[in-house]
């Protein structure tokens, strides 16, 4: 930079900010805690290393996820941002698995509401709520003939949420 206010690289580590700085296209002045808390985690030198190994037009992005795992690493000090992903892949298998339980249920009321000139179910009716075996019409060769409702007995628990014992409150607060 060498002009008029030094980067915030060079403000924290107090030395004279010269025009190739390699910090000063990344960290401005006006925001000194985005270099502080990547000086905290990975240091100047090793930042600095790993900017001059990349070319140009790569080394913004890799600003950005230095400063993500910072910032992630000052939450989870043993996962860093591993651990915020690993939440986020539990919440999705978590949802895929409640998003089945209802479209199962939504099946069960259709067929439920179906006319009578679908053939009698055997077993007294049932749905995921363990009154028998649910048939789909004869016409629908292609889906599952029988749905045991012993296979869907997760479907009463679809409310309570399993939990992951390495899980934080919260990732982002």
């Amino acid at each position: 930079m060498g002009g008029t206010s030094p980067c915030a690289s060079c403000k924290l580590l107090r030395r004279r900010c010269a025009k190739d700085c390699i910090f000063a296209p990344f960290f401005p002045p006006d925001d000194p805690q985005k270099f502080a808390i990547v000086h905290k985690v990975f240091g100047a030198s090793n930042v600095s290393k790993m900017l001059q190994e990349l070319p140009v037009h790569q080394r913004a992005d890799a600003v950005s996820s230095l400063v993500y795992e910072a910032n992630s690493r000052m939450r989870d000090p043993v996962y860093g941002c591993v651990g915020a992903i690993s939440y986020l892949q539990n919440q999705v298998s978590e949802l895929q698995m409640q998003l089945a339980v209802a479209q199962a249920e939504i099946l069960c009321i259709q067929m439920q509401q179906e006319p009578p000139s679908l053939p009698p179910q055997i077993g007294g009716g049932g749905c995921p709520d363990g009154q028998g075996t649910l048939l789909l019409p004869s016409s629908d060769h292609n889906f599952i003939n029988n749905i045991n409702p012993q296979q869907l007995s997760f479907a009463s628990s679809s409310t309570s949420v399993i939990q992951d014992p390495l899980k934080r409150e919260s990732l982002w607060t």
